[in-house]
């Protein structure tokens, strides 16, 4: 009786596979996952990080004094229209990262406490 050497090998190497695979396949859950809700608004949260100069200003605002920076002092060193930073501001707001408080003409932007926590917890926890 002849036997095929390389048929061997293969059948050899097709149940190993098939015996790793089976331990695999079930895996059980061991935290919870995200809802839909949860993931459609880390999503939104995310997307407001997306974007360069909104790190920028994350950074800049993070690294000013009592971490806060009024727009008037963010313009110049993005290299920005007033206009397109106060926008990239309010994204940042409404996704809950910076605070808005008016101060005479001026706007005066601070980094919410936390609000970077909640993303790397996020995400260790996946």
């Amino acid at each position: 009786m002849t036997v095929n050497i390389d048929y061997a090998r293969y059948m050899t190497v097709m149940l190993e596979l098939t015996d790793v695979s089976a331990g695999i396949c079930c895996t059980p859950l061991v935290g919870e996952p995200l809802t839909a809700g949860e993931a459609e608004q880390l999503a939104t949260t995310m997307k407001a990080l997306a974007d360069p100069t909104r790190l920028r200003l994350l950074s800049i605002v993070a690294a000013s004094e009592n971490t806060e920076a009024c727009v008037c002092d963010l313009i110049e060193p993005l290299g920005l229209s007033q206009p397109t930073v106060s926008h990239h501001l309010k994204i940042l707001t409404v996704a809950g990262f910076l605070t808005r408080s008016k101060r005479g003409t001026w706007a005066y932007f601070t980094l919410v406490p936390g609000a970077l926590d909640r993303i790397s917890q996020v995400l260790a926890a996946s």
